[in-house]
């Protein structure tokens, strides 16, 4: 039995627009500490895990493939795919792509989260009830009533219900309540277990994502045939319907760097400038002033400016679609 970490590289970070492009996705942008998220998460999990399995996609492999290089790991496997087909199908790739005993340990390549006691002691509470056929996921303590996040109710390590993203009011009583955890993306099961729940609960995507997965060539995932697997997500197509699950309430440092409130958050910690006012200035040294405005952030790129009150950074992902649609060429 060996701990497999896999790597989810897909998303393209629409929420970080200017700074996150199609080319270049939010969890490659160097701009944490000097390293990527792909980099933390990779370097971060080494410790835990026997091997890293990377699932990406033709879009981004390379990117992957020199982030790891620069981190100094040699020794991965990955799976590409053809086109997106959302992370059920992602996680039934990796857990055909090893033997069913193996433990995997799913985890998103754009959070950032502080490594430490907090973080080995949830790894290894998951690894424990995953070796015995659980399916696991990680509840984080919230902060705050954050509205861009899936809630888990709880009541120990027995998962309730899951909720999707709430509204400001439902999110400050499921913090009032006490027993609601922000939902991390983050699981960790034997790849058989999560087989069998995935061919009971959804058999067609099982079906498609095997067939996909036994004729790839070389690591590459065939179009056609991926474009037959359903899309759906892992929560709606197992974790939301299993028996088998269980939560680990975890006390972890945690953040999906999902949004440029994320980001204010983070450089602030590392002394990025900011005003008297809450103002801050992203992607340039050009002195910058801000009159009548407070906690805004100003996001410069050598072909677009982006002006947000920090409140609002949820909103930003309206603007990428829109862009997406009027004005490609500023997205890509």
């Amino acid at each position: 039995m060996k701990k497999i970490n896999v790597i989810l590289t897909g998303g393209v970070g629409s929420r970080l627009w200017p700074l996150s492009r199609k080319s270049r996705p939010k969890q490659y942008l160097p701009i944490f500490e000097g390293e990527t998220l792909f980099q933390k998460t990779a370097k971060r999990n080494a410790e835990f895990c026997d091997n890293v399995l990377v699932v990406g996609n033709c879009e981004n492999f390379e990117l992957s493939r020199k982030d790891l290089a620069d981190s100094g790991i040699s020794e991965y496997s990955e799976i590409i795919e053809a086109c997106p087909r959302n992370t059920a199908a992602a996680i039934a790739f990796a857990a055909f792509a090893v033997q069913p005993e193996d433990i995997l340990f799913v985890t998103p390549s754009d959070h950032l989260i502080e490594s430490g006691k907090d973080y080995k002691k949830a790894i290894e509470r998951a690894v424990h009830l995953a070796s015995q056929g659980s399916i696991v996921t990680f509840g984080l303590k919230p902060r705050k009533p954050e509205t861009g996040f899936g809630y888990i109710e709880a009541d120990g390590e027995e998962v309730k219900s899951f909720r999707e993203k709430p509204n400001k009011e439902t999110a400050e009583g499921f913090i009032k309540s006490g027993n609601f955890y922000w939902n991390s993306g983050m699981f960790c099961f034997k790849a058989g277990v999560f087989l069998e729940e995935l061919k009971s609960f959804e058999p067609e995507v099982f079906e498609k994502s095997k067939t996909t997965f036994e004729q790839a060539g070389k690591g590459f995932l065939d179009k056609s045939l991926s474009l037959e697997i359903p899309s759906i997500s892992v929560d709606y197509a197992v974790m939301e319907r299993t028996r088998r699950i269980k939560v680990v309430p975890s006390e972890f440092d945690w953040s999906d760097m999902g949004s440029f409130e994320s980001i204010y958050d983070f450089f602030k910690k590392q002394g990025h400038p900011i005003d008297s006012k809450g103002n801050m200035v992203i992607g340039t040294e050009v002195h910058t002033e801000f009159t009548g405005l407070k906690n805004t952030i100003f996001v410069h790129t050598s072909d677009a400016i982006l002006v947000l009150k920090k409140d609002n950074a949820q909103d930003v992902k309206k603007v990428y679609e829109r862009l997406e649609r009027e004005k490609p060429e500023l997205v890509e």
